[in-house]
């Protein structure tokens, strides 16, 4: 499979932009090994290699356990992750495949009493970026693995 086109030099504004506002949600409360598990669960459940080889490569250059990383796809029934990471799995599930009838309150609730409203807020904001990201690289079809030496991904020791 061959990349469509790159949308970095169709858009460069709208890419800055948005990378701008990705990466405001490196400083806010949710930490990096959350974020780390809502981007790679997000992107299974949206099909985006390129996303996921890329987040998986950032997980383990972070620290993240491998079996942790294999079980994220499986996480419900996994013992290896705690109840404040269930939740924000389940959140970004529901928000990434939003059901007819909108979120329903037993996940909101879950997710209430692990996070504060404000990193609720953060957490929404983060599934809502990583979406956008899937998106685009599947629509034009990113190569996985093609910009790790620009992201410093090689670093991860992953082939």
């Amino acid at each position: 499979m061959t990349q469509r086109l790159n949308y970095l030099q169709q858009s460069p504004e709208l890419f800055k932009k948005y990378l701008e506002f990705s990466m405001l949600l490196q400083n806010g409360p949710i930490e990096e090994s959350i974020r780390g598990l809502v981007e790679i669960r997000a992107s299974q459940l949206n099909g985006c290699g390129f996303c996921l080889d890329m987040h998986i490569k950032q997980a383990k250059i972070h620290g993240e356990r491998e079996l942790r990383l294999h079980h994220v796809a499986i996480w419900r029934e996994s013992t290896l992750f705690s109840p404040r990471e269930r939740a924000a799995l389940a959140w970004t599930e529901v928000l990434t495949n939003i059901p007819a009838h909108g979120v329903p309150d037993e996940i909101y609730d879950r997710v209430r009493t692990q996070f504060s409203e404000k990193e609720l807020t953060d957490l929404t904001f983060l599934v809502m970026s990583i979406n956008g990201w899937n998106r685009l690289n599947v629509a034009f079809r990113m190569v996985p693995g093609s910009s790790d030496k620009a992201f410093g991904l090689d670093k991860a020791n992953l082939e």
